[in-house]
Parts: C-alpha cells; structure tokens; sequence
C-alpha cells in the first residue's frame, strides 16, 4: 500500500448532523418559552380581576385651571402605597408607556399614549417624593418621582420619571405645597 493510500484509509468522514433531533430541541424549547409566556399573561389577568373592586379611573374636567407645571416622560405604573412590588394592573394602572403630566388647581391629569389617561383630583393627592424604584423598575436614588393618591378605598403610589430628571425636585415642592394646601382648606 503506498503512503497517500494509508493516509486515506486512516481519514474519516465528519460526524452528520442529526437535523431531527436539533429541529425537536427547537420545538421543545419554542413551546415552553410560549409555555411561560401564557402563564405570565394568565397571572397578569388574574391580579387584574382580583383588583376588580377598583372603581373606575375619575377623568380631566373640561376646564380643569391653568398649568402649574408640566412634564413628559415615561409612567412606570402603579403600586400598593408602601408596597413598591405590589402591582396595580386593573384599568390599566400596570402598562408602562409614555406619558404627559400636567398639574392645575383641579389635580393631577396624567396623559398616557396608547394606554388609559386618568386624573388625580386635587383632594384626592396624598403625598409627593422621590424614590428609587417601583415594580418593574429600579433606577438611581430620586431618579423616580412618585405620587401617592387616594382612590376608592386604597392608598396607590404611581411612578413617573421625566425626560429631565432635574424637574422632580420641582414637581415634589408643588405637589407638597398643593397637598398640604388642600389639607388645610379641609380642616377648617
């Protein structure tokens, strides 16, 4: 035998792929990725219907006073006051989107594209202040300015961060000064 023969012989072919089994893997791994997805969905609608007994989200006056301040930026959703992993997601409190913020004398009108808008009546603002998270969401110390106002029987937190983080210190000063305002003028 001559030596390129021997070196022939010694070679062999690669390993085949076996493209049934990797196919199988991927189905396997495609169905319990939307597997968990469906139970996340499912978790989300059951919170939602166990927080049904939310009345609805009160909505701006028609004329509702001038500005006070303004803000745009991004809703992080609402919580359980106190409670900062206790999600809201009933009427859309738990969506995350884009938001609007504009403060009057009549409250608090918060404009959401692409989810529910509502509005904070001004007797309704409880307390105002920077914080560093909410659920679904952690960022610096005082990078999110949070509200906490009162509807039905509940206490809810909701978190909103501004494309100029400088203004929180602005908004929590107004908020502070309208709430204890109103307290005030309750009390007499």
């Amino acid at each position: 035998m001559t030596p390129q023969m021997m070196i022939a012989a010694e070679q062999k072919s690669a390993e085949v792929t076996d493209w049934a089994a990797r196919v199988g893997w991927l189905v396997g791994l495609a169905l319990f990725v939307a597997l968990l997805y469906w139970l996340m969905r499912e978790g989300w609608k059951w919170r939602g219907t166990l927080q049904g007994d939310l009345p609805e989200l009160p909505t701006a006056p028609s004329e509702p006073g001038p500005v006070r301040l303004e803000l745009t930026g991004r809703y992080h959703g609402s919580t359980t006051a106190g409670q900062w992993l206790d999600r809201i997601v009933a009427h859309g409190l738990g969506t995350r989107s884009r938001v609007e913020l504009t403060l009057t004398d009549a409250g608090l009108d918060v404009v959401r594209p692409g989810a529910a808008d509502f509005f904070v009546p001004a007797a309704q603002l409880r307390e105002a202040r920077l914080d560093k998270g909410i659920a679904g969401k952690v960022l610096t110390e005082g990078g999110l300015l949070v509200v906490t106002w009162a509807h039905g029987d509940r206490l809810i937190d909701s978190g909103f961060r501004s494309d100029r983080a400088a203004e929180h210190n602005q908004w929590v000063e107004t908020l502070t000064q309208m709430i204890n305002t109103t307290e005030t003028e309750g009390a007499r």
